[in-house]
Protein backbone atom coordinates (compact mmCIF):
# COMPACT_ATOMS: atom_id res chain seq x y z
CA UNK A 1 0.00 0.00 0.00
CA UNK A 2 1.01 3.60 -1.02
CA UNK A 3 0.35 4.91 2.71
CA UNK A 4 3.20 7.45 3.14
CA UNK A 5 1.89 8.91 -0.46
CA UNK A 6 0.28 11.93 -0.04
CA UNK A 7 -2.46 13.91 -2.49
CA UNK A 8 -4.09 16.69 -2.93
CA UNK A 9 -7.86 16.83 -3.89
CA UNK A 10 -8.95 20.48 -4.95
CA UNK A 11 -12.96 19.97 -5.53
CA UNK A 12 -16.18 22.70 -5.05
CA UNK A 13 -18.42 19.96 -4.99
CA UNK A 14 -18.46 18.44 -1.90
CA UNK A 15 -20.35 15.22 -2.39
CA UNK A 16 -17.39 14.48 -5.52
CA UNK A 17 -14.41 15.46 -3.20
CA UNK A 18 -16.06 12.52 -0.48
CA UNK A 19 -16.23 10.24 -3.61
CA UNK A 20 -12.78 11.02 -4.49
CA UNK A 21 -11.05 10.72 -1.26
CA UNK A 22 -12.63 7.25 -0.54
CA UNK A 23 -11.04 5.56 -3.58
CA UNK A 24 -7.79 7.10 -3.13
CA UNK A 25 -7.63 6.37 0.85
CA UNK A 26 -9.31 2.52 -0.45
CA UNK A 27 -5.48 2.49 -2.64
CA UNK A 28 -3.87 3.46 0.51
CA UNK A 29 -2.72 6.79 -0.23
CA UNK A 30 -3.27 10.08 2.45
CA UNK A 31 -5.32 12.62 1.09
CA UNK A 32 -6.52 15.97 2.23
CA UNK A 33 -9.41 17.83 0.31
CA UNK A 34 -10.25 21.61 -0.24
CA UNK A 35 -13.14 23.32 -1.44
CA UNK A 36 -11.08 25.79 -3.39
CA UNK A 37 -7.30 26.70 -3.61
CA UNK A 38 -7.64 29.02 -0.31
CA UNK A 39 -4.94 27.59 1.59
CA UNK A 40 -3.62 25.36 -0.67
CA UNK A 41 -0.21 27.39 -1.25
CA UNK A 42 0.25 27.41 2.49
CA UNK A 43 -0.47 23.71 2.54
CA UNK A 44 2.76 23.23 -0.01
CA UNK A 45 4.50 25.45 1.95
CA UNK A 46 4.12 22.93 4.92
CA UNK A 47 4.34 19.43 3.33
CA UNK A 48 4.93 18.16 0.10
CA UNK A 49 2.68 15.99 -1.43
CA UNK A 50 3.16 14.20 -4.66
CA UNK A 51 0.28 14.99 -6.31
CA UNK A 52 -2.69 17.29 -6.56
CA UNK A 53 -5.99 16.28 -8.10
CA UNK A 54 -7.91 19.75 -9.40
CA UNK A 55 -11.34 20.85 -10.61
CA UNK A 56 -11.67 24.00 -12.70
CA UNK A 57 -14.77 25.33 -12.11
CA UNK A 58 -13.36 26.82 -8.39
CA UNK A 59 -14.55 29.56 -6.49
CA UNK A 60 -12.18 32.35 -6.65
CA UNK A 61 -9.13 31.55 -8.22
CA UNK A 62 -9.96 29.36 -11.41
CA UNK A 63 -7.85 25.79 -11.47
CA UNK A 64 -5.76 26.35 -14.74
CA UNK A 65 -5.23 29.64 -13.44
CA UNK A 66 -3.99 28.84 -9.96
CA UNK A 67 -1.66 25.83 -11.90
CA UNK A 68 -0.21 28.38 -13.62
CA UNK A 69 0.43 30.12 -10.83
CA UNK A 70 1.97 27.41 -8.83
CA UNK A 71 4.08 26.40 -11.85
CA UNK A 72 5.14 30.57 -11.97
CA UNK A 73 6.21 30.36 -7.95
CA UNK A 74 8.45 27.22 -9.08
CA UNK A 75 6.03 24.10 -7.93
CA UNK A 76 6.62 21.38 -10.16
CA UNK A 77 4.15 18.83 -7.94
CA UNK A 78 2.52 16.91 -10.45
CA UNK A 79 -1.27 18.43 -11.34
CA UNK A 80 -4.19 15.82 -12.82
CA UNK A 81 -6.97 18.28 -13.72
CA UNK A 82 -10.17 16.74 -13.04
CA UNK A 83 -13.16 18.95 -14.31
CA UNK A 84 -16.38 19.14 -16.29
CA UNK A 85 -14.86 21.81 -19.40
CA UNK A 86 -14.50 18.87 -21.77
CA UNK A 87 -13.61 21.18 -25.45
CA UNK A 88 -10.41 20.43 -27.23
CA UNK A 89 -9.33 24.57 -26.24
CA UNK A 90 -10.13 23.38 -22.74
CA UNK A 91 -7.98 20.67 -22.64
CA UNK A 92 -5.04 22.64 -24.57
CA UNK A 93 -6.02 25.06 -21.95
CA UNK A 94 -5.00 22.38 -19.20
CA UNK A 95 -1.63 21.15 -20.49
CA UNK A 96 -0.65 24.84 -21.50
CA UNK A 97 -1.38 25.85 -17.76
CA UNK A 98 1.06 22.57 -16.41
CA UNK A 99 -1.07 19.66 -16.04
CA UNK A 100 0.53 16.40 -16.47
CA UNK A 101 -3.17 14.60 -16.85
CA UNK A 102 -6.28 15.70 -17.96
CA UNK A 103 -9.47 13.75 -17.06
CA UNK A 104 -13.39 14.87 -17.83
CA UNK A 105 -16.34 14.42 -15.95
CA UNK A 106 -18.08 11.70 -15.62
CA UNK A 107 -15.21 9.70 -14.44
CA UNK A 108 -14.77 6.25 -13.63
CA UNK A 109 -13.16 5.71 -10.19
CA UNK A 110 -11.00 3.11 -11.88
CA UNK A 111 -9.65 5.68 -14.47
CA UNK A 112 -8.32 8.13 -12.01
CA UNK A 113 -6.84 5.53 -10.00
CA UNK A 114 -4.87 4.29 -12.74
CA UNK A 115 -4.22 7.54 -13.82
CA UNK A 116 -2.80 8.77 -10.68
CA UNK A 117 -0.80 5.10 -10.40
CA UNK A 118 0.78 5.86 -13.73
CA UNK A 119 1.61 9.36 -12.93
CA UNK A 120 3.30 8.20 -9.81
CA UNK A 121 5.39 6.07 -11.52
CA UNK A 122 5.93 8.53 -14.49
CA UNK A 123 7.60 10.85 -11.45
CA UNK A 124 9.45 7.78 -9.88
CA UNK A 125 7.25 8.33 -6.40
CA UNK A 126 5.91 4.82 -6.09
CA UNK A 127 8.86 2.89 -4.13
CA UNK A 128 8.04 -0.62 -5.31
CA UNK A 129 8.96 0.19 -8.65
CA UNK A 130 12.04 -1.73 -9.74
CA UNK A 131 13.59 0.87 -12.37
CA UNK A 132 13.84 4.62 -12.64
CA UNK A 133 14.32 6.00 -15.93
CA UNK A 134 15.41 9.91 -16.99
CA UNK A 135 16.46 11.15 -20.27
CA UNK A 136 19.92 8.49 -20.77
CA UNK A 137 19.87 7.37 -17.44
CA UNK A 138 18.20 3.95 -16.30
CA UNK A 139 18.85 2.93 -12.27
CA UNK A 140 17.65 -0.56 -11.24
CA UNK A 141 16.58 -0.18 -7.12
CA UNK A 142 16.70 -4.04 -7.32
CA UNK A 143 20.47 -4.68 -8.08
CA UNK A 144 21.57 -0.88 -7.23
CA UNK A 145 22.93 -0.32 -10.57
CA UNK A 146 23.33 1.96 -13.29
CA UNK A 147 22.72 2.39 -16.77
CA UNK A 148 23.88 5.75 -18.93
CA UNK A 149 23.10 5.48 -22.48
CA UNK A 150 22.87 1.65 -22.28
CA UNK A 151 26.50 1.60 -20.63
CA UNK A 152 27.03 0.75 -17.09
CA UNK A 153 28.68 3.12 -14.73
CA UNK A 154 29.80 2.09 -11.73
CA UNK A 155 28.43 4.39 -8.48
CA UNK A 156 29.65 3.97 -4.48
CA UNK A 157 26.37 3.72 -2.50
CA UNK A 158 26.08 6.91 -1.87
CA UNK A 159 26.53 8.55 -5.18
CA UNK A 160 23.92 6.17 -6.02
CA UNK A 161 21.07 7.59 -3.18
CA UNK A 162 21.99 10.87 -4.12
CA UNK A 163 21.22 9.82 -7.88
CA UNK A 164 18.07 7.83 -6.48
CA UNK A 165 17.56 11.75 -4.96
CA UNK A 166 17.19 13.72 -7.35
CA UNK A 167 15.43 11.43 -9.85
CA UNK A 168 13.06 11.28 -7.71
CA UNK A 169 12.50 15.21 -7.56
CA UNK A 170 13.35 16.12 -11.14
CA UNK A 171 12.88 19.84 -11.40
CA UNK A 172 12.25 20.59 -7.89
CA UNK A 173 15.04 23.44 -6.09
CA UNK A 174 16.50 21.05 -3.29
CA UNK A 175 18.34 22.71 -0.20
CA UNK A 176 21.39 21.07 1.14
CA UNK A 177 19.97 20.46 4.26
CA UNK A 178 17.38 18.21 2.07
CA UNK A 179 19.90 16.35 0.48
CA UNK A 180 21.67 15.98 3.86
CA UNK A 181 18.55 14.29 5.28
CA UNK A 182 17.79 11.88 2.41
CA UNK A 183 21.48 10.88 1.77
CA UNK A 184 23.77 11.06 4.39
CA UNK A 185 20.85 10.50 6.95
CA UNK A 186 22.02 11.11 10.40
CA UNK A 187 25.52 11.25 9.37
CA UNK A 188 24.78 14.71 8.10
CA UNK A 189 25.13 16.67 10.58
CA UNK A 190 28.54 16.64 10.01
CA UNK A 191 28.85 17.10 6.32
CA UNK A 192 29.37 20.69 5.60
CA UNK A 193 28.17 22.20 2.31
CA UNK A 194 31.03 22.11 0.29
CA UNK A 195 31.08 18.50 1.14
CA UNK A 196 27.57 17.90 -0.88
CA UNK A 197 28.50 19.88 -3.78
CA UNK A 198 31.60 18.10 -4.37
CA UNK A 199 29.52 14.75 -3.70
CA UNK A 200 27.44 16.50 -6.51
CA UNK A 201 30.52 17.33 -9.24
CA UNK A 202 31.63 13.75 -8.64
CA UNK A 203 28.63 12.07 -9.68
CA UNK A 204 27.88 14.43 -12.53
CA UNK A 205 31.44 13.94 -13.90
CA UNK A 206 30.46 9.84 -13.78
CA UNK A 207 26.92 10.34 -15.28
CA UNK A 208 27.38 13.53 -17.64
CA UNK A 209 31.04 13.38 -17.57
CA UNK A 210 30.89 16.39 -20.80
CA UNK A 211 27.99 18.25 -19.45
CA UNK A 212 25.80 17.28 -22.62
CA UNK A 213 22.87 16.99 -20.65
CA UNK A 214 23.58 19.70 -17.90
CA UNK A 215 21.39 17.68 -15.40
CA UNK A 216 22.23 19.69 -12.08
CA UNK A 217 21.97 22.99 -12.30
CA UNK A 218 22.57 25.75 -9.02
CA UNK A 219 19.79 27.50 -7.51
CA UNK A 220 21.04 30.43 -5.81
CA UNK A 221 19.95 30.94 -2.08
CA UNK A 222 19.20 26.98 -2.33
CA UNK A 223 20.76 24.63 -3.43
CA UNK A 224 20.43 22.16 -6.97
CA UNK A 225 18.15 21.45 -9.14
CA UNK A 226 18.29 18.50 -11.49
CA UNK A 227 16.83 18.38 -15.41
Amino acid sequence: MQNSIEIIVIEDEEDILELIEYHLTSEGYAVTGFLSTENVEQFLEEETPSLMIVDRNLPGMEGAAFVTYLRDIGYAIPVIFLTAKDLESDLEEGFDAGADDYITKPFRPAELKLRVKALLKRYGVLTKQKRLKYKQLLIDMEENTLLVNDKSVSLTPLEFKLLKTFMDNVDKPLTRDFLRNEVWGVEGEGVNDNAVNVAINRLKNKIDPKDEQSYFSPVWGVGYKFS
